[in-house]
């Protein structure tokens, strides 16, 4: 069975599955209006622990439906682990409840992150470096068109980053190798994809299903190489008595070159600043090494969405397996012990409390640079979870994951599987 036959058949299950769960119905009652203009803001330090990246202290400052408007406003600074701040705003509406702007910037001026000694999901726990970054710039924006109570939406976007590689460093902090006069990396992605929304509610569905199909092209840039990363995004709500229910969501991610990028060595190594022929010392020269060899795959075979983190396989690193092609498969029992609208003032926070609720999640995937190895290694996570679940569409979660690699807790916002 080819992609494109691979993909009809996930759209074709997805809204028959979506269809069954509503018992019928074509498309389930919105539970409340999609569009809310009730004003809430946050004001608040807030820990936060991102397996494969780190811990520390994010200042947050949001105010949500600002002026009793459609839009977000917020504000970001990190100290810790990463040091830096962001600044955006969401659902400026162009055309009311129809055309809505996305625009967002970031600079990181500090950033270590890990980096496995191999693509695919033959690697080992402990067998990996840190890669320290410096001065790093993100600006995007995105444009999406809505209908029908944003049960149908389009959207393009645009996303451009640099950053320094300044060192690369063992697992316990020591320097294996910097860079030479600050190794840059640029790049940028275009965006568009097609969101079908068959559920009671956009930002906490629970019954019904949705599909989101994306494709992120990354342009040709420097050493890189041009592909098309195509993304399958489906979830499908049943509803579990009066108010919980019970998610399942399946990615099929694929990346699809259309030109290589440098696979010489010695290429490589110029234009990122690390020499590795240069060290003497033979454990540090092959860690250098295998950070080229990566990077050769990555433009070789180009790069699906990655596994690990708060999003996917909760229970590894961030960006912990990597390579062409991934498959992910979760489902969770989202248990909410509350079903209300509760305003809320802590002084630092406020807005309107619609869910406490618990979960109970089970993940598997894989992900390899060729097609035929998917599968042949997988990868489990399961744990628990509280959220408290606002009217203006954020999710405060909490929650502890286990896998083969041990225990990660993580603190974040929002829900797991990207949107979902």
């Amino acid at each position: 069975m080819n992609d494109w036959k691979r993909m009809a058949c996930v759209i074709v299950c997805t809204l028959a599955a979506g269809l069954a769960a509503a018992e019928g119905d074509v498309l389930p009652e919105r539970r409340k209006s999609q569009f809310q203009t009730d004003t809430g803001y946050a004001v608040f330090p807030y820990p936060y622990s991102l397996p494969g990246i780190g811990s520390g202290i994010a200042f947050i400052g949001a105010v949500t439906n600002a002026f009793n408007s459609y839009t977000d406003l917020y504000g970001l600074g990190l100290a810790g682990d990463v040091k830096g701040a962001a600044l955006g705003v969401s659902e400026v509406h162009l055309v009311p409840e129809h055309l809505l702007l996305d625009i967002g910037s970031s600079r990181i001026n500090k950033l270590t992150a890990q980096s496995y000694n191999g693509r695919g999901m033959d690697t080992n726990a402990n067998d990996y470096n840190m890669i320290e970054l410096g001065n790093s710039v993100a600006n995007g924006g995105q444009l999406t068109a809505s209908i029908y109570q944003r049960r149908l939406e389009a959207y393009v976007a645009r996303y451009l980053y640099t950053a320094r590689l300044e060192s690369i460093r063992d697992k316990d902090g020591a320097v294996i190798v910097e860079t030479q006069d600050g190794g840059k990396i640029r790049g940028g992605q275009n965006v568009f994809g097609l969101l079908m929304d068959l559920t009671d509610d956009h930002s906490d569905p629970r019954l019904g299903a949705r599909l989101d199909v994306s494709g992120w092209q990354t342009p040709k840039h420097n050493d890189g190489p041009e592909y098309l990363l195509l993304d399958i995004n489906t979830s499908v709500y049943f509803p579990m008595g009066k108010r919980s229910t019970w998610v399942i969501n399946y990615l099929h991610s694929d990346a699809h070159v259309s030109k290589q990028g440098e696979t010489d060595r010695a290429v490589l190594e110029s234009e990122t600043g690390l020499y590795c022929a240069s060290l003497t010392d033979s454990a540090a020269r092959a860690e250098c090494d295998q950070y080229i060899d990566n990077a050769i795959a990555a433009n070789r075979y180009g790069t699906a969405s990655s596994l690990g983190g708060e999003t996917r396989l909760r229970a590894y690193p961030q960006g912990r397996y990597n390579g062409a092609h991934t498959r992910f498969i979760g489902t969770e029992f989202r248990w909410n012990l509350t079903d209300e609208h509760t305003p809320f003032n802590w002084y630092v926070i406020r807005d309107i409390r619609t869910t406490i609720q618990v979960a109970f999640f089970l993940e598997a995937a894989t992900i390899a640079d060729e097609r035929q190895d998917l599968w042949n290694d997988v990868r489990l996570a399961y744990g628990v979870g509280a959220r408290m679940v606002t009217a203006s569409g954020a999710v405060l979660r909490g929650e502890v994951a286990a896998g083969r690699e041990g225990i990660i807790p993580v603190i974040t916002i929002g829900y797991p599987w990207g949107a979902y």
